[in-house]
């Protein structure tokens, strides 16, 4: 006998159907759902609190872009970008589970900063090793926790992003293994990050929603049936990913590229605008929301970072100053002067895709 068909939590009004004249305007015009808190907010979260940074600090092409290139003793770039930004997704918790002690040190390192907290993605083991069935042992799920569980208890642990590949489409199976996921991991913020356009459906965000779980809303080369941009909400936690817009690299299976190429993208002015709009929807619809910047390479990610945030709360940014030396246009809106004046302006046109 097939398992009876779970009944969602929402409302029969929030999908309402289409009149027959009425056209589809996309992602970005589907309905924002809130839904319950499950997951306790950082203690200095606020009402509608927006933080944006950068995704991952270990990048050794930032060197002399967005760290000095002599490094002080006792130098270390989560403690140095907390001096910039409220928040930073961790990307090695991707790769491997973060481990207590790890995390304790990391929490120590941007406590100058009683604003900050991370963002932190879930180990592929449970998002691209996937049987449909079950995904991760229970010593598995033990070692994600570990590390988790400090940044929580220090108010620390903004959102867990559970970052799927283009390849997890939506089908039956798929929607029943991403239930027993956010099941498994209820008690974290969660976030959930889909890529392939069969997602683009109410079907989806009413999973989402009868979970607790946010949706993250992201701004990829948009090849065959990659998902749109759109301004989503299903939780209180609001998300939006900038991976940048490199169509010769996203999909190369190219060897003689290399990796960093993916993400070497500078958005302009006139290609953020709309994502202006985007995160105050989201914003206005949870209570805390987090924009992350991962077109990492040289720094692009910091600039447009920085770039969202004066833009954003209406206020000059503090800026590495490093990275104004190879971004002048940040001199714009420096909440201070360069420590030393430009005599030239660096050339990064070889380096810069736009």
């Amino acid at each position: 006998m097939p398992p009876r068909k779970r009944k969602t939590s929402l409302p029969a009004r929030v999908f309402a159907p289409r009149a027959p004249n009425e056209a589809n305007t996309g992602p970005d015009s589907l309905p924002h759902l809130g839904a319950h808190e499950p997951h306790a907010a950082p203690d200095n979260a606020s009402r509608h609190m927006l933080r944006i940074g950068p995704a991952g600090w270990s990048y050794p092409d930032w060197a002399g872009f967005v760290y000095p290139s002599r490094r002080p003793r006792g130098f270390h770039e989560a403690a140095y970008l907390s001096e910039f930004f409220d928040t930073i997704e961790i990307n090695t918790s991707f790769y491997q589970p973060l481990k207590l002690e790890t995390a304790k040190q990391w929490v120590d390192l941007v406590s100058g900063n009683r604003s900050f907290v991370f963002t932190a993605k879930l180990w592929r083991r449970f998002t691209h090793d996937i049987a449909f069935t079950t995904s991760g042992s229970a010593e598995d799920e033990r070692a994600v926790r570990a590390g988790f569980d400090v940044l929580c208890a220090a108010g620390k642990l903004g959102a867990v992003l559970l970052q799927f590949p283009f390849s997890f489409h939506r089908t039956k199976e798929n929607m029943a293994y991403l239930s027993a996921v956010l099941l498994r991991f209820r008690d974290y913020p969660l976030v959930v990050e889909v890529r392939h356009d069969t997602w683009n459906a109410p079907e989806t965000l009413a999973l989402l929603h009868e979970h607790g779980a946010g949706i993250c809303n992201i701004d990829q080369p948009i090849i065959g049936r990659s998902l749109a941009p759109s301004a989503q909400a299903t939780s209180p936690v609001g998300y939006v990913r900038l991976h940048g817009r490199r169509y010769d690299t996203w999909f190369t299976d190219d060897e003689n590229v290399p990796a960093h190429e993916r993400y070497n993208y500078l958005y302009s002015p006139e290609e953020l605008d709309p994502w202006i709009a985007r995160v105050r929807k989201v914003s206005e619809h949870t209570q805390r929301s987090f924009v992350i910047t991962n077109n990492h390479f040289q720094g692009k990610a910091v600039v447009n970072a920085l770039e969202l945030i004066s833009i954003l709360k209406n206020q000059k940014v503090k800026v590495p100053e490093p990275l104004r030396q190879h971004y002048p246009e940040l001199n714009a809106i420096a909440d201070q002067p360069p420590a030393e004046p430009l005599l030239f302006v660096l050339d990064r046109a070889k380096d810069t895709i736009k």
